[in-house]
């Protein structure tokens, strides 16, 4: 199916169930502000309070507070939280693979000298089964494509190590995973640096009224394509999406930047859903000049 076939199709909806790994992850920050005259990035009641919208306060409650990276929860389909100590994925059941990634990346986080461990790739036995393997992937023709990169865990071995949990992967075409993807990865570490800091989105484009080819014994969904978002703050917040055709090849529309308005039509994912409503509309209604 086209991918814009998607957009009319997807109805993602999800039901949190939090699975924490780690005390010590990642403690969550709002957005930056320049000066007085910056964008407040914190929802605010009438009453000056702090408030969450109420598409995010699900996530919030369980997550922590000002968690933007962080989307909004859906409905119908039972979702999986697992906190770890980089990143939050949202595990599906169904097509064992993450309906999402998220991150705060900084400056500090975008650099590091942790290596890549031995034997990296390993189940993620915090998931029922049946759950991808390392069994599934052999001899598939599929790479293990990271969500949360492993070049972004550079700065702590836990991080690192948790970046190849297979939860964290979904099958990729080898040519997509060293190529473009791979490309915009390493321009969300530039934005990273140049920002101090940005919030990640991540995941697989499942359509889930199509049937889709799957791998191994444990039946992993091969997905179409995969999204990326990004979001930068500071006086004038910015943002910017990206879809990766899931197939051989360079593609000069993998690496085109898009709305984020765009990438939620495909997904069915509302991005950055604690940002308030005004902030929200514009930063995801044109392409952010990054």
């Amino acid at each position: 199916m086209a991918l814009l076939a998607i957009a009319t199709a997807l109805v993602f909806n999800r039901h949190y169930k939090i699975v924490a790994r780690d005390d010590h992850q990642q403690q969550p920050t709002e957005l930056p502000a320049d000066d007085e005259q910056s964008h407040d990035l914190t929802t605010k009641g009438t009453d000056g309070e702090q408030r969450q919208t109420a598409e995010s306060t699900n996530a919030n409650k369980r997550l922590g507070p000002n968690r933007l990276e962080i989307p909004a929860p859906m409905t119908n389909t039972e979702e999986q939280m697992l906190q770890r100590r980089a990143y939050t994925t949202s595990y599906n059941r169904q097509t064992r693979l993450p309906n999402w990634v998220a991150w705060r990346l900084t400056a500090d986080h975008a650099q590091g000298d942790v290596k890549r461990p031995r034997n990296a790739f390993h189940e993620d036995d915090e998931v029922p089964q049946p759950r991808a393997t390392l069994a599934d992937y052999k001899g598939s023709q599929w790479s293990r494509g990271h969500m949360c990169p492993a070049g972004d865990n550079k700065w702590d071995r836990q991080a690192m190590y948790e970046s190849f949990l297979l939860t964290n992967m979904c099958p990729q075409d080898q040519s997509v995973n060293s190529g473009d993807w791979n490309d915009v990865e390493m321009k969300c570490r530039k934005w990273a640096r140049k920002y101090g800091e940005i919030f990640i989105v991540c995941g697989p484009v499942i359509n889930p009224h199509t049937d889709y080819p799957t791998i191994g014994q444990n039946r992993i969904t091969v997905p179409e394509a995969f999204f990326k978002v990004v979001l930068v703050g500071g006086k004038h917040p910015k943002a910017v999406g990206f879809l990766c055709s899931n197939s051989k090849g360079h593609k000069d529309d993998n690496k085109r930047a898009r709305t984020v308005d765009e990438i939620e039509r495909i997904t069915g994912i509302d991005f950055f859903a604690a940002l308030p409503d005004d902030v929200e509309n514009s930063v995801e209604s044109t392409v952010g000049d990054l």
